[in-house]
């Protein structure tokens, strides 16, 4: 499939899952409305109910605008125009609403004209049959003299919980939409896990392509019968041949590297002299440093050298982390190797003053495969390998991999390794 054609799925993807979501959204609130109104509905032909029992009792006849006036979403105001008895009033809310089957707790005040203010107020739970105290200083309202008002404290949650149905649904549908939205993620990360793969099998083959010609070729060389008579060409070509298999060799030691330390059941750990193995690395790396006009920097003031670790696996590293320092460093390469340590640990750092990595890169480095965008320029080849290896050696020792870095300012790695290890002991 196209960049392209994969750009319109995951595009015409995310916009399906939200407009689902959105739709599902939409469909809740009409739901809750629907609800609302005929809750509302509920409540003012109780509350008419109960003023026209009030009259009743009163013996008038009730003359005027509509009595009851929603003032907000979960308090009332009922106009009776008379005097209000609170038992009786009690009374005729708890049964009115019993009869419209409104199963809402509420409270309610009375206005009394006289203080100017409202009384006799009361939580009312219709499930318990409980009364307490109110617990909200209901507001008054100044058209009306002889009122009461009532407050759903619980109303919103009534409303939800009659529509529960709602929330079943919603949330299978949600977790449907999700788990699509998850499995189109993974989708796109195998296809990238695919190309980087395919990448990665294709810089392999050029680097197993290119020191293989030379040895052909300088094999082919050396196979022509007047060559005898140049000592100095056999010399010259024999040079080629060792060289490019050496260069192949460590090729394949750096795969085979990494698969054995995936697979392997643990590592083979032993005390090993870290300054001692750092001095073999670098004599082996200090040639490579010449070619290029470059330069290793020893700075060992370690007091304690002496580490718990698998010598085959770490000296990989060193090489890695060396290498790595040369090859990206361009012209001129710098490379400082030093060690420090206190009562517990060993650090060991190796600096370079290559051109530096950007922040967001940071913690991509370490990933299988992963190479810094170069735009169309690849001069520096490799597998993508070399950190992740890194990465997984510390790991498997329980080191602490620490990497820091500025755009022109080069690249820093510090390994913390601690001095006590119990494998070793």
């Amino acid at each position: 499939m196209r960049k392209p054609a994969i750009r319109l799925v995951i595009f015409l993807g995310v916009v399906s899952i939200i407009g689902i979501i959105a739709l599902q959204v939409y469909f809740f609130q009409i739901t809750f409305n629907n609800e609302e109104r005929k809750l509302d509905q509920k409540i003012r032909i109780a509350l008419w109910d109960v003023v026209e029992q009030i009259y009743e009792l009163n013996e008038i006849n009730y003359v005027g605008d509509n009595p009851v006036s929603q003032e907000s979403s979960d308090y009332f105001i009922v106009n009776v125009n008379d005097f209000i008895d609170a038992d009786v009033l009690e009374h005729y809310l708890v049964k009115t609403f019993e009869k419209q089957n409104v199963k809402l707790d509420f409270e309610y005040g009375i206005y009394d004209c006289q203080s100017d203010e409202m009384i006799y107020g009361k939580y009312i739970n219709l499930g318990q049959k409980e009364n307490k105290p109110t617990r909200i200083e209901l507001p008054k309202h100044d058209e009306f003299i002889y009122y009461f008002g009532i407050h759903f404290p619980w109303r919103n949650q009534y409303i939800l919980g009659n529509i529960g149905s709602i929330y079943i649904l919603s949330g299978i549908l949600i977790f449907v939409v999700l788990f699509l939205g998850y499995a189109l993620i993974v989708i796109m990360q195998q296809k990238r896990f695919s190309e980087l793969q395919k990448d990665v099998v294709n810089n392999l083959t050029h680097e197993f392509k290119t020191p293989l010609s030379s040895i052909v070729l300088s094999s082919d060389v050396l196979n022509e019968n007047e060559i005898v008579k140049e000592p100095d060409r056999i010399k010259t070509y024999s040079g080629i041949i060792k060289t490019q298999a050496n260069a192949l060799l460590k090729h394949i030691e750096k795969i085979l590297g990494m698969s054995e330390l995936e697979n392997m059941g643990g590592l083979n750990k032993k005390n090993i002299n870290l300054h001692e193995l750092l001095a073999n690395v670098i004599d082996n790396a200090t040639w490579r440093a010449n070619n290029t006009n470059g330069n290793i920097i020893i700075e060992l003031k370690a007091k304690c050298c002496i580490i718990c670790a698998d010598e085959f696996h770490f000296t990989n590293l060193i090489i890695n982390l060396v290498d790595n320092a040369l090859k990206y460093s361009g012209v001129n390469p710098e490379v400082e190797i030093s060690t420090e340590s206190d009562k517990k640990y060993l650090f060991l750092k190796i600096k370079d003053n290559g051109p530096g990595i950007e922040k967001k890169y940071h913690k991509k480095i370490f990933k299988k495969f992963f190479r810094i965008p170069t735009g169309n320029v690849h001069n520096v080849k490799g597998f993508g390998l070399g950190l992740s290896y890194i990465s997984s050696i510390a790991k498997s020792h329980r080191w602490k991999l620490k990497f820091s870095s500025e755009l022109n300012q080069g690249s820093e790695f510090l390994i913390i390794i601690p001095l006590i290890d119990p494998d070793c002991e």
